[in-house]
Order: structure tokens, then C-alpha cells, then sequence
């Protein structure tokens, strides 16, 4: 036996608690979004069914992540996400005709705001997700 073997295993599954709380969230947006139709959602966040079918998508793909998923794939899948919504905050902030070519109807600072709070929280989740022996 070596030393390696009396320590505790360490398992901080950040990456999986952020898909088990933000996949539902996500696909509830998505759905609710999709039943709505493409307009405005309380007069601040854009909704259409393009962005809709990525909510559901992204939704889906965290609840899986989340629910049935190693960490080390959780936190995998929940860093690419997370740098998805950074890069779609940037583009939002600094391209916005790049989004309306893409969403017709674009993004309100709302939007962009929940987008940048997704990116850092995912990101911050996967960084910070840990299963291994120290």
C-alpha cells in the first residue's frame, strides 16, 4: 500500500450541481420561449425560436451532464458551454448585427447580462470541479 492510498478522495462536483441547477432552467426557458412565440419576454428578454431551440438544447445537454455523466465529462461539457455563452455575451456586446443576422430580433442588455452570468458561472464551475485523489 502506498501513502496515496490513506488519503481521502477529494470530490468537489461543482461542474455537476451547475448542470443539475442551470439544465432545467434552460430547458424551461426554451420551452416556455418556444409556447410564447418570438417577441419580447416581460418588455426585456428577446425570445424567437431560433435562440428557443438552443436554450432546450443547451438544457439537455447540462441535465444529461448533470444526472448521468462522470464529473470529468461534466466539466468538460459544463467549461464549452460556459465559453459558448462568453463568446455569445461578447458578440452580443460588440457585434450585435452578427447576432441579428443569426436572432432577427437581437439581444437586449438583458439578455447579454444573463448570457455573461451563465458564461462565469459555468466556467467558474467547471474550473472549480474537482474528483481526484490529492
Amino acid at each position: 500500500m502506498s501513502a496515496d492510498d490513506h488519503k481521502p478522495h477529494v470530490t468537489r462536483p461543482y461542474a455537476s450541481q451547475f448542470a443539475r441547477i442551470f439544465g432545467p432552467v434552460l430547458l424551461a426557458v426554451g420551452l416556455l420561449g418556444l409556447v410564447l412565440g418570438d417577441k419580447l419576454l416581460l418588455d426585456v428578454l428577446n425570445i424567437d425560436t431560433v435562440e428557443d431551440l438552443i436554450h432546450v438544447t443547451s438544457g439537455l445537454l447540462l441535465i444529461f451532464l448533470g444526472f448521468k455523466a462522470r464529473e470529468s465529462v461534466a466539466k468538460t461539457g459544463v467549461m464549452v458551454l460556459g465559453i459558448v455563452y462568453l463568446l455569445v455575451t461578447v458578440l452580443g456586446f460588440a457585434a450585435p448585427d452578427v447576432i441579428e443576422e443569426l436572432n432577427p430580433h437581437g439581444y437586449t442588455l438583458v439578455d447579454n447580462v444573463i448570457h455573461l452570468a451563465v458564461g462565469v458561472l459555468a466556467t467558474a464551475a467547471a474550473v472549480m470541479s474537482k474528483s481526484t485523489r490529492d
